[in-house]
């Protein structure tokens, strides 16, 4: 459980994690459909023992849905734009419904001209983007999400929030096994890792954040009341600053700093859009899927062969490990859900 490791935990198998979940959600008013998406996602970080993604997101998920600035019941209104683009508004509701419902048509489309785009617009974003990915390399494409956030972190030589966290989000399908993975904020950590170290009153490594006067912090608190810093310096900046764009004005939605004006306060989830590609690799491919999927198996195993390890299979054998055994979860954070009035 990382920074909780040393605190009473309580165990819960993964279906009632899942169901936990659903009457928090339902329970504080959002729509059944809405619930179950976002409880799948939270279900995922939690088996997956990303636990800044997991059970933690809960209470702010309904301090969200109470902001008075996001629909609970919404519907997604998904066009089909061109032969290669899906746009879906999610409404003002979260986000993962939209993207459940957008997915089929946009790996149909994917697979008939070799590249698809889904817009998601008008949707608010707490999750993390490898769950969405997942589904993706489940159904034969390989895909690349991007979201902005609020403008929590400064850019490189700034002192202050502009940029989000910006996470941008990859995978590959394999045959026979799981899929090539990757996801990260291009903050140097996501600011949920940020505040369980607050939580938990740990320092956190010189790097991640500045304090309101712009000065190196080891402070959570004193990061998180300041601004967050990009991971690489400028290389970190830039990156993020392309998703900005990308998941931004290029597909018609908020940059962070707008997501953050748009909040006003209230503290909940960044509302913007979510930009996602989707690509089949045997038409890309030129037509010998099989030669290009053994070049790739090539070089994942070039990894194992000196011992590197590929991202995602630390949280692929923590899947497994919760699947049989179920999962522990911090008992102050199982209290402060039950206390959300189930």
């Amino acid at each position: 459980m990382g920074v909780f490791e040393n605190e009473e935990t309580v165990a819960l198998p993964i279906h009632e994690v899942f169901a936990l979940s659903c009457r928090v959600l339902t329970g504080a008013g959002l729509s059944t459909a809405h619930a179950e998406a976002v409880a799948r996602a939270l279900t995922a970080g939690e088996r997956d023992e990303c636990a800044s993604h997991g059970l933690y997101r809960l209470p702010g998920c309904v301090m969200t849905m109470r902001s008075g600035k996001m629909s609970l019941d919404a519907e997604p209104v998904i066009e089909d734009v061109s032969p290669a683009l899906v746009r879906a508004d999610a409404g003002h509701a979260y986000s993962l419904l939209a993207f459940e419902r957008a997915a089929p048509l946009l790996v149909e489309k994917a697979k008939a001209v070799g590249v698809a785009a889904l817009v998601i617009n008008n949707c608010f974003h707490f999750s993390a983007l490898w769950p969405e990915i997942e589904h993706l390399t489940g159904m034969g494409v390989a895909a690349l999400a991007m979201t902005p956030s609020h403008s929590w972190v400064a850019p490189a030589g700034g002192k202050r929030g502009l940029l989000g966290t910006n996470p941008i989000a990859f995978g590959w399908p394999r045959p026979g096994a799981q899929p090539y993975v990757f996801d990260f904020a291009t903050s140097a950590v996501a600011r949920g890792d940020m505040s369980l170290h607050d939580i938990a009153g740990k320092p956190i490594p010189e790097g991640w954040g500045v304090d309101a006067e712009g000065r190196p912090t080891t402070s959570a608190r004193a990061a998180l009341d300041g601004a967050m810093l990009t991971f690489g310096g400028h290389k970190g900046s830039a990156l993020s600053t392309m998703i900005e764009l990308m998941a931004g004005p290029l597909i018609g939605d908020l940059t962070s700093r707008e997501s953050m004006a748009f909040d006003d306060g209230t503290k909940a989830a960044p509302m913007h859009g979510e930009l996602i590609l989707a690509f089949d690799p045997a038409i890309m491919g030129g037509g010998d899927p099989a030669a290009n999927a053994a070049r790739a198996e090539a070089l994942f195993s070039a990894f194992a062969d000196q011992g590197a390890r590929l991202p995602s299979e630390r949280r692929y054998a923590a899947r497994a490990r919760s699947l049989e055994r179920g999962v522990r979860t911090p008992k102050v954070l199982y209290d402060q859900i039950l206390a959300l009035g189930l």
